[in-house]
């Protein structure tokens, strides 16, 4: 019998979203990844493959900031470079993580700086 760690029951649920969501050049993903030091995500287009825009944690005006703070931060940095690609509208890609806490700011901050998801 094998037992599942918390790591390979992530990657189920990101792949039971996976199998339901996908994003095109005109509502790409969002595709979010949380680490113990923070949150990056990526603006994607499934259909070519390509990465729209992206931001990370480890960006200099997001590093010296509190996490909390970050987080919201990085959420209206992702926005501000969607509507530079000229993206409006995106759909949510939580990565099989909970919706909840630093996931959950994230795109509160998204949707405050006026992308809509």
């Amino acid at each position: 019998m094998s037992v599942a760690t918390s790591d390979a029951r992530r990657l189920r649920r990101r792949r039971r979203v996976r199998a339901k969501i996908s994003g095109t050049a005109t509502r790409p993903r969002v595709s979010v990844f949380r680490s113990n030091q923070g949150l990056c995500a990526q603006l994607v287009d499934d259909t070519s493959g390509h990465t729209l825009a992206a931001v990370a944690w480890f960006e200099p005006e997001l590093r010296s900031l509190a996490k909390p703070e970050r987080t919201r931060r990085a959420g209206e940095a992702l926005a501000a470079r969607a509507k530079a690609a000229g993206v409006s509208e995106a759909v949510f890609d939580r990565g099989g993580y909970r919706y909840h806490g630093h996931v959950r700011a994230f795109a509160e901050a998204i949707r405050e700086a006026g992308l809509t998801v």
